[in-house]
């Protein structure tokens, strides 16, 4: 196989077939944050009319730079440690390979310890250890595993290794194969899930509240509205997981038989699909046993365990919705830890094998600080943005997400990268929907401008109250 050969002589690794790529894709896009924060976010905000809203920013500003990185990796048919340096060799953009390097790792030296905690409830659910606790009880048994180290570690370290072990299988035999699997098993259960919830009384409520477009909500005041906005921004961008290569890689594995517009369409459209049916799960649950559903973390690993344990057969259905979770969140492993493992294939010419065991490896001692955050290293903060997991999250999310979303916009818009021209014959390439040509000069301005306006807010509430202004 391609993964075993060293260096330039190595054929690129293919997606053995198209659904393997848009599910693997949309299993990179498809994480935790679209299971409580969506919901969470829309009851807030309108229901219905928020969602409408999303879907348009969603359209016009994670749409466009989708599409992008995976025209920067199909064309150079590499992965970001060498695609810039292939597309544009006299421009010196190859310092940007390590932007998404550095995101990705970033983002899983985090992400590895909430994925563990999924994994962690799949088990504690189908044991039963929750039954007969209330929602006080079912905290208390939340709060005692953060603060226990070898708890944290050890599921930290089971989400490492099932991650690595499927990379490590290969692109075809392991990251398509398994990804497949994973993604269609999420979609049954949650579709199994929603169809409960929806069936249980009093779930008429939620489904209303979640539902029916209330725009008297959305725009109750100037201010309301502009907050409206900028969550649905938000979520618009960082839902998709772009500006750190992370949908790049995907696209070097690709050839030229279909346009990647439809490709990037398809992927939005199950990543929404999946955000909205959360919805159908979580609000009408909980509007059915009479809890507030704005309760952020709290809400997953508190009160829907509170739920469930209410439920007939509620020791099932919680043991289903965690291997949704944990689902939802191993897609996203596997998929960076493929970033990871293709960057250092690329850079190093590592075989597979050698770039699994280095990259492994790092990714362990990294994720190591936000594991022992919550117990040994409570004490670590900054304020205004938390504990150690708060940091990595803020500096990924807040940071490496819109600015090198920003640079891949001037990078494949601009003379000063890759260029219009060569974008869109790449984008274009295949059969299959076209990238809009009259959208230059939304690009060019329109995109840039809202990232820098996501980037400053979500700097002003941290500003406001450094300097006491809050």
């Amino acid at each position: 196989m391609a993964e075993q050969l060293i260096g330039e002589s190595a054929p690129r690794e293919r997606f053995g077939s198209r659904l393997g790529f848009i599910l693997i894709s949309a299993g990179c896009a498809i994480g935790l944050g679209n299971v409580w924060r969506f919901p969470y976010i829309t009851g807030e905000y309108g229901g219905a009319a928020f969602v409408l809203l999303y879907l348009i920013f969603l359209v016009i500003l994670g749409l466009p730079v989708m599409v992008m990185e995976f025209a920067v990796g199909r064309a150079s048919q590499k992965s970001s440690a060498k695609a810039f340096d292939v597309l544009a060799p006299k421009k010196k953009w190859g310092w940007f390979g390590w932007w998404g390097y550095l995101g990705c790792m970033l983002l899983m030296m985090f992400y590895t310890t909430v994925g563990g905690w999924m994994v962690s409830y799949v088990a504690k659910m189908a044991s039963g250890e929750f039954n007969g606790l209330s929602a006080e009880g079912v905290g208390l048994a939340f709060e005692a595993t953060l603060a226990d180290p070898g708890q944290q570690v050890a599921w930290m370290l089971v989400a490492i290794l099932l991650g690595f072990f499927v990379v490590s299988l290969g692109l075809q035999k392991g990251v398509e194969r398994i990804t497949k699997f994973m993604m269609g098993a999420l979609l049954i259960i949650m579709v199994a899930l929603a169809i409960r919830a929806v069936t249980l009384p009093g779930a008429e409520a939620g489904l209303a509240f979640y539902l029916v477009p209330d725009f008297g909500k959305l725009m109750a005041t100037p201010e309301t509205f502009l907050d409206a906005v900028f969550a649905a921004m938000g979520q618009a961008f960082f839902t998709l997981s772009l500006g750190i290569s992370a949908m790049e890689v995907f696209g070097s594995y690709l050839g030229k038989e279909r346009s990647l517009t439809g490709e990037a369409v398809r992927i939005v459209g199950l990543d929404t699909f999946v955000a909205i049916v959360a919805g159908l799960i979580i609000f009408p649950a909980c509007f059915a046993f009479g809890v507030n559903p704005g309760q952020g973390p709290s809400l997953v690993f508190v009160t829907l365990p509170t739920i469930f344990g209410e439920m007939p057969l509620g020791q099932l259905w919680g043991a289903l919705f965690f291997v949704f979770m944990s689902f939802a969140a191993l897609s996203t492993i596997i998929a960076v830890f493929e970033n990871l493992i293709s960057f250092g294939m690329d850079r190093w010419n590592w075989t597979r094998t050698q770039a699994v065991a280095y990259t492994a490896i790092m990714v362990t001692v990294l994720s190591i600080p936000c594991a022992l955050g919550f117990n040994l290293w409570a004490g670590v903060t900054v304020p205004g943005i938390g504990d150690i997991q708060s940091i990595e999250d803020f500096i990924v999310s807040n940071n490496l997400l819109p600015l090198g979303s920003l640079l891949y916009v001037v990078f494949c818009v601009s003379k000063f990268g890759w260029g219009w021209d060569n974008f869109v014959a790449e984008a274009d390439a295949g059969e299959g929907m076209h990238f809009p040509r009259w959208a230059r000069l939304w690009l060019t301005w329109g995109v840039p401008a809202l990232i820098l306006v996501i980037w400053v807010s979500g700097y002003v509430p941290k500003f406001m109250l450094w300097f006491g202004l809050s």
